[in-house]
């Protein structure tokens, strides 16, 4: 039976302790600014115990070194809070488009969706227009034209009522004319926020509006009526 070698040293050889031995060090943590500043200032200390006397290192060129890994850490620091900012503005977004059910919001757009109900909406004029017409066109390209009368600039709030004008229910597209020359004004579409819908997978809130569908939260113009 062999025996395995014996020399006094190992009985100097301390054990190894839990943190580095039966915890292994995550790379992460290893690889930050922290991790890399405590090394090299323990390197730095080594390196000034065993310099020449006669002949001295250059401590400008510490100084500087460690100037530098404090930016570093400055950094990653200023990232985290930015991380952190983000997250709390999710959950703030989160709050205020649930508080925006059974609401009346606006939105951008030239589409919708007529049923039984009176659809509302707002043609936003930069100049003055001696007439202003609604345009509604359904699927098959059926227009009804709905006068609005003479405008100065400013914003035209108009409605659509399905069973006055004959349209039966659908979706329908919207289109302003105005005085010739002028070009085409923005149109704002008012409905009732129905539900509100936050991506499993990050992004803006979708908000469902009544005869409008679904719109990113960030589309929304204006809140009430």
């Amino acid at each position: 039976m062999s025996i395995a070698q014996f020399t006094a040293l190992d009985t100097d050889t301390p054990a190894p302790s839990q943190s580095s031995a039966g915890i292994a060090a995550n790379p992460q943590d290893m690889n930050s600014a922290t991790s890399l500043q405590n090394e090299f200032i323990t390197l730095m200390v080594a390196q000034i115990q065993n310099q020449d006397p006669l002949n001295p290192l250059d401590g400008t060129e510490y100084v500087s070194q460690l100037a530098q890994f404090s930016q570093v850490q400055s950094t990653e620091n200023m990232s985290m809070l930015m991380q952190n900012s983000m997250v709390l503005l999710d959950n703030m977004q989160v709050l205020s488009t649930a508080g925006l059910v059974g609401q009346t919001v606006y939105v951008s757009g030239n589409e919708v969706e007529l049923s039984d109900g009176v659809q509302n909406g707002r043609v936003e004029l930069a100049h003055s227009s001696n007439q202003v017409t609604l345009v509604v066109e359904d699927e098959f390209g059926q227009k009804t034209k709905v006068p609005l009368g003479a405008h100065p600039a400013g914003d035209v709030d108009f409605s659509i009522n399905p069973e006055e004008l004959g349209l039966k229910p659908g979706k329908y597209s919207l289109s302003v004319e105005v005085q010739e020359g002028q070009a085409d004004p923005n149109l704002l579409l008012a409905g009732e926020v129905k539900q509100v819908r936050i991506p499993s997978n990050g992004g803006a809130a979708m908000v469902n509006i009544a005869g409008v569908g679904n719109v990113p939260f960030y589309q929304i113009s204006q809140f009430g009526a």
